[in-house]
């Protein structure tokens, strides 16, 4: 059961790790005062949405679906366009991706997939009993891959610089792209 709940965050973690560790590779400073924050409201989120899509259970669960896809891709799009965009400035500034605005929509874009978990897992029956412990292992699984991310991303970008924010932006828009194509 402990390994099941595991796997089960695990998976639904995985790509928030793959959006910090990009974004952490435009940070110049990241103490933990300032990652351990971006963990929690990615963490937030994630459970979030989760919940909302298990609460909102059978209500148009096809064309939940469908537009979830489109909205993961776009905010993907724009904030993997936005690094490209800073990499191939001339005057290479490192962006930091700390700010609040972009906090949201890297956590929304990745809880996507959460909020469809959480409307099959309502069409299976899951009770509250059944998604409480789903919700607390996705919670501490998100902050822990959101905080190995954006450290092991602000290293990346220490070394690599602007060539860092390039490939970074180009893995967004390539998980943006493969949410949409599922």
């Amino acid at each position: 059961m402990l390994l099941t709940l595991i796997l089960f965050g695990l998976s639904l973690c995985a790509d928030c790790f793959a959006v910090s560790l990009c974004s952490g590779v435009t940070l110049r400073r990241a103490g933990w005062k300032d990652i351990l924050p971006v963990a929690f409201i990615f963490a937030f989120i994630q459970t979030g949405f989760m919940l909302a899509g298990w609460a909102l259970g059978n209500l148009v669960v096809s064309l939940v679906i469908r537009i979830a896809r489109w909205i993961g891709f776009l905010l993907l799009l724009y904030v993997g366009g936005s690094l490209l965009f800073e990499g191939f400035k001339e005057d290479f500034e490192v962006h930091d991706m700390n700010g609040l605005r972009n906090i949201l929509i890297c956590g929304v874009a990745t809880s996507i997939d959460a909020l469809a978990v959480g409307v099959s897992m309502a069409m299976n029956g899951d009770t509250a009993s059944d998604i409480y412990p789903k919700c607390i292992s996705v919670f501490i699984c998100t902050f822990a891959s959101v905080v190995a991310g954006i450290s092991g991303g602000k290293a990346i970008g220490r070394r690599a610089g602007s060539w860092a924010q390039i490939i970074g932006g180009l893995v967004l828009i390539g998980i943006g792209i493969s949410v949409l194509v599922k």
